[in-house]
Formats: C-alpha cells, structure tokens, sequence
C-alpha cells in the first residue's frame, strides 16, 4: 500500500465536492480483479465512499483524460496525480490541451506501483492480491498462496522512477519527494552497444508481437490530436496493413519520432501494451541523445519550456555531427 491512506484522499476529494471546490473527481475503482483498477469520474461523497480505490495497482497517469474532461462542462475538476503524472499534466498545459483553470489538482505520493502483467505471470487463477509486511502476497486457486518481494513486482517505470517531486499541484497530500538519479537509460545503452543486426532483430522480435490494437496510442499524453493519422482512412496506414510485416515497425517508430522531445516518460505506452512490448525504449532513445546533443532537458519540468528540437538556437548540432557522433546509434 502507499503510505498515504485511501480515507485521506476521499476525505479530500468530498471536502472539495461539499463545499463547491469542483463538481466531479477522477481516481480510481476496482475492475474485476484486484489488480484491474481503472479509472473513473466520481460526483458524490457516496460514490467516493463506495468505490474509490487507492492502491498498489493505481497506475493510470490522468493527465490526458482531462483534454476531455474539461471540455464536458464549465465546472471544475479536481484530479489526483503522482509525481510523474505531473510531468504530463504541465506538457499538456505547454501545448494549451486543456484549461487549467477548469482543474484542482491534488498531488499524491507514490511509492511505486505494482506491475500487473508480472501478478499475472505468477500462477493461474489469481484470486486476490495483498501487501503484507511489504511483501506482495498473491492468493492462488491453484498453487496457494505465493509471496514475493515488492521491488520485484515493480512495474519497471517505477524501479527507474526519475522522480518523487511533483512539478504542478493546487495542494499536496503528503510529503514531496526529489528528483532521483535514475538508471532508465542503462537499457538504451545495452541497445546502443549491440551490432546493427542485433538491434534490428531486437525489435523485429519485439514489434512483430504488435496487434495495433492502439492502447499505446490512446494512453500516451503527448498523442493528443483530434484526429490521428492513423486513423484517416485516406492515408493508407490505417489499421494494421494484412500484408505488410514491417508496418508495425513504422507504426511504432512514426510515433516515437512525433512525440520526441514531447514524451514525459510516464511510461503508460508500456504498462498498456497487451504483449508487454518495450514501448518505452524506443521513447527514451530520443531523450538520451537529445540530452546528449542539446543538453539535459525533461519534458514538463516546467509548464511553458520549449523542447530543444522546436527552439532553434545557432549552437543546434549539425546532423553530420549528430551521426559521427552517434555512430551506429544514431
């Protein structure tokens, strides 16, 4: 469990429906499973009471359902997010995506969450899922009940979290955090360090798992057009092509080129993928060389910054020198 209690942050969010503070919350609810929580608007302290869920599998990044979300009425909503949601939400304000006088944030801490595919993976016919003695316990139909370590269960964006401190809040719940030294770009490098034929053949295996079912798309924050490409039925990428085996590679790379210098890092393109595909590596490529080139830059640190790739500066890296430097990575 995180270590602020689920009683808190109902209290906070009925405070602010009773006295007229917003008109509707999101947070969470349980699905079928205890670790299919999913997202869901709250008008009432009753409703609050009754189904809101704060837990180890409350993994949904908000930042995005508010393009919606505010555009339903003029009222105000409030919404909850962890620190690395915030770094989302303030990209969003950057592209002038939604109204932020139309939303109360509450920040909330977070410890980590738990990866679901990896409670999945530990046995069949899960029936439910606990924390006990910051232990993961995982009650079984068939193998009884198994007990793993928390940091094991970890989804990895969480293992690599890049940061405890929110960037944008209206009030905090809690403590805040600091910016962290993460290790997320070790796996890049690992990448980096393969042949050409390795890499490729690492993400023609990983690709080809691709059923373009577009949660990646759908989730991703920094996917926020009103009207995506691939879904113009005069463009001819829409949907999956039936013949063609390397469109899934483009689908992936095309995105990952329009959301570069735009991608918070969240990680939501990965915890959504029904084929557990790396999404997020592919993302984070981008970030490392254009800290490498530009300098270190984090997109929605702060609300209204400029990618280094969108601000053109006479000291910008040549692209020849971009690819002697990058070598085969580049």
């Amino acid at each position: 469990m995180q270590e602020i209690k689920r009683e808190v942050l109902v209290a906070k969010a009925s405070e602010l429906l009773g006295n007229g503070t917003v008109d509707r919350v999101i947070g969470w609810k349980n699905g079928e499973f205890d670790y299919d929580v999913t997202p869901a608007v709250f008008t009432s302290a009753e409703e609050l009471e009754k189904e809101f869920v704060w837990n180890d599998f409350c993994g949904a990044n908000f930042s995005k359902y508010l393009i919606k979300e505010t555009g339903k009425s003029e009222g105000k909503v409030m919404v909850f997010l962890k620190p690395c949601d915030t770094y989302s939400f303030n990209q969003l304000l950057t592209e002038h995506r939604f109204d932020r006088e139309k939303v109360y944030v509450v920040g909330v801490p977070c410890n980590g969450m738990l990866d679901d595919s990896k409670v999945r993976a530990c046995s069949e016919g899960i029936a439910s899922v606990s924390e006990e003695n910051g232990k993961v316990a995982v009650e079984t139909l068939y193998d009884g009940k198994l007990t793993f370590e928390r940091n094991d269960m970890l989804a990895e964006r969480c293992i690599n979290c890049k940061s405890k401190k929110h960037t944008a809040y209206d009030e905090l719940l809690g403590e805040d955090g600091e910016v962290l030294d993460s290790a997320r770009f070790d796996e890049v490098e690992k990448l980096e360090k393969m042949t050409p034929d390795e890499r490729f053949a690492f993400w023609q295996n990983e690709l080809s798992r691709c059923i373009r079912c577009n949660a990646c798309r759908n989730i991703c924050p920094a996917c926020s057009c009103e009207k995506c490409v691939f879904d113009n039925p005069d463009s001819g990428v829409e949907n999956k092509a039936v013949a063609d085996s390397f469109e899934e590679k483009m689908f992936h790379i095309i995105r990952a080129f329009h959301v570069a210098g735009r991608c918070t890092d969240c990680g939501e393109c990965s915890r959504v993928c029904p084929q557990n595909i790396p999404l997020h590596l592919l993302n984070r490529k981008f970030i490392k060389d254009i800290n490498e080139f530009y300098g270190e830059y984090q997109a929605g640190a702060e609300a209204g910054s400029r990618a280094p790739i969108v601000d053109y500066t006479t000291e910008d890296i040549e692209p020849s020198e971009a690819v002697e430097r990058g070598g085969d990575n580049a």
